[in-house]
C-alpha cells in the first residue's frame, strides 16, 4: 500500500456524510484528479474503504472541503453526534439527508464561530451575563411574555416606529435586538449557492448562550418573514432554549417540543401584531367572502408593516377565521411566494448592478459581529485568520470587508437590495 496519512476510513465516511456531500461531489470540491485507470470518485472510494491512503496535501484538502479541523480525521473513530439543541420543526415536506447534513453543518459552522467569539470576550475580559436569557417559562403567559419582549425592545404599541415597510421594521427590530446582546446573522447556506437551504428544511435557530446569544435567520426565506422569524428566536432565547425552527402553520401542539414551538409562534405574533390593530372581529371575515377577507388581511399587514402569513395566523388564533380557510389561504401565500422566488432568480440573470458582495455580507453578518471584529482587530487583539473564523469569510476577505464598514457603516443598516 502507498504511503499516506494513516486514518480511520470510517471518520472520511462520516466527515462526508456529515459534511452533507456525496462521492461525486466531495471528489470534485477536494479536486482529486483522474487517472488512467481510476476516477476520482474512484479514488474517494478507495480512500473510504481504506483500499489507498491520503496523502497529507489530499488529507488537507478534504479537511478544508468537510469544514472539520485537520486534527479530526486522526481520531481513532467517528464521534458521537454533538447536541445541536432541539428541532422544533414540524413539517410535511421530506427533507433530504443531504439538506439535514448541510443544515448540520451549518448549526456546527455558526456554533463554533461562537464559541471563538465568546472565547476571545471572555480573555479581553469584556464578557457579561445577558439577564434575560432563560429569564421567562412555558409556565408564563404568552401575552406576558410578549409584553417582556416589547418592553425590552422599546416596540411601540401603536406601530408608529416601524418605518415604511417590511424590510425596514426588521431593521429596527435587527438593531434593538443586537443592542440587547444578541447577534443576529442571516445565513441560509455555507457560502456557496450549491448548499443553499431553503425555508422548507429550516427558518431559523437560536444559540441561547448566556454570555453571547446567537440567532441565524435562513436568508433565503422572503423578506416580510424575517420579524416574525426574529421574534420568535428571540423568545427561545429568553427562554433559555437553543434549536432549530420552522415554518410557524406546521407547529404540532400535540407534543412537548410542539408545544413549545406553538407557544413561541403566539409570543411573536403577539409581539408583531398587538392586540390593538383590530378591536372587534370585522364582518368581511367569513369564509364565504374570502375576496374580503384577503383585501383585510392586505390592508392589516401594510398598516402595521408585517406579513400577511402573520396576519391570517394571528386571525385563526383569535378565532376570526377558521382552520381550513386559514390552511387555505397558507397554500396560496407559500404558492404565491415560490412563484415570485422563481420570478426573481430569472430577473436576478439579466441584473446588472446591484449592492456590492461588501454590502451583501456587512448585511448578513450584522452590526454587531462587525464590530466586535474590527474593534479588537484595529486594537491587535485579534488576527486576521481568527477574524475570518469568526465571520465565516476568507483570511484575504477580512480588511477589505472590515475598511468598507469602517467607510460607511450606515450602508449595512440601509441593507438596500439585500
Amino acid at each position: 500500500m502507498a504511503q499516506g496519512e494513516r486514518i480511520n476510513p470510517a471518520v472520511l465516511v462520516w466527515a462526508r456524510e456529515t459534511a452533507g456531500l456525496d462521492v461525486k461531489s466531495a471528489a470534485r470540491q477536494i479536486g482529486l484528479g483522474a487517472s488512467q485507470d481510476t476516477s476520482s470518485e474512484g479514488k474517494l472510494l478507495e480512500f473510504e474503504r481504506g483500499d489507498r491512503l491520503p496523502s497529507r496535501s489530499q488529507l488537507s484538502n478534504i479537511a478544508k472541503t468537510y469544514r472539520r479541523p485537520l486534527v479530526v480525521f486522526y481520531m481513532p473513530s467517528p464521534p458521537t453526534k454533538a447536541d445541536r439543541g432541539s428541532d422544533f420543526r414540524s413539517s410535511n415536506k421530506a427533507v433530504s439527508q443531504r439538506e439535514e447534513a448541510l443544515l448540520y453543518a451549518l448549526l456546527r459552522d455558526v456554533k463554533a464561530r461562537q464559541e471563538m467569539l465568546k472565547s476571545l470576550l471572555e480573555e479581553e475580559d469584556e464578557i457579561e451575563v445577558r439577564p434575560f436569557v432563560d429569564s421567562c417559562t412555558l409556565s408564563d403567559s404568552a401575552s406576558a411574555v410578549a409584553r417582556t419582549i416589547i418592553n425590552a425592545l422599546k416596540i411601540a404599541p401603536d406601530g408608529s416606529d416601524r418605518g415604511d415597510g417590511p424590510s425596514e421594521f426588521f431593521k429596527t427590530l435587527r438593531t434593538r435586538t443586537e443592542s440587547l446582546g444578541v447577534f443576529v446573522l442571516l445565513v441560509g447556506d455555507l457560502g456557496s449557492y450549491r448548499s443553499a437551504l431553503s425555508e422548507d428544511v429550516f427558518r431559523g435557530f437560536a444559540l441561547a448562550d448566556d454570555k453571547v446569544p446567537f440567532i441565524v435567520i435562513n436568508d433565503h426565506d422572503a423578506r416580510t418573514a424575517r420579524s416574525f422569524t426574529l421574534i420568535h428566536e428571540l423568545t427561545h432565547i429568553f427562554l433559555g432554549q437553543s434549536g432549530v425552527s420552522g415554518a410557524p402553520e406546521l407547529a404540532n401542539s400535540n407534543t412537548q417540543i410542539g408545544r413549545i414551538e406553538d407557544f413561541c409562534n403566539e409570543v411573536a405574533g403577539l409581539v408583531l401584531l398587538p392586540e390593538s390593530f383590530a378591536k372587534r372581529r370585522p364582518i368581511d371575515l367569513s369564509s364565504a367572502n374570502a375576496d374580503a377577507a384577503k383585501r383585510f388581511i392586505q390592508e392589516v399587514a401594510r398598516t402595521w408593516k408585517v406579513s400577511e402569513p402573520l396576519v391570517a395566523f394571528r386571525l385563526r388564533r383569535l378565532g376570526w377565521i377558521s382552520p381550513r380557510f386559514h390552511q387555505d389561504l397558507s397554500v396560496e401565500y407559500a404558492n404565491r411566494w415560490q412563484q415570485q422566488k422563481e420570478l426573481s432568480k430569472s430577473a436576478n440573470k439579466s441584473k446588472k448592478g446591484g449592492p456590492s458582495d461588501y454590502v451583501v455580507r456587512q448585511y448578513r453578518l450584522g452590526d454587531s459581529l462587525m464590530d466586535v471584529v474590527r474593534r479588537t482587530l484595529r486594537e491587535n487583539r485579534l488576527t486576521h485568520t481568527k477574524a475570518a473564523k469568526i465571520l465565516g469569510i476568507k483570511p484575504g476577505s477580512v480588511e477589505p470587508l472590515i475598511r468598507h464598514f469602517e467607510k460607511g457603516p450606515a450602508s449595512l443598516r440601509r441593507g438596500e437590495g439585500v
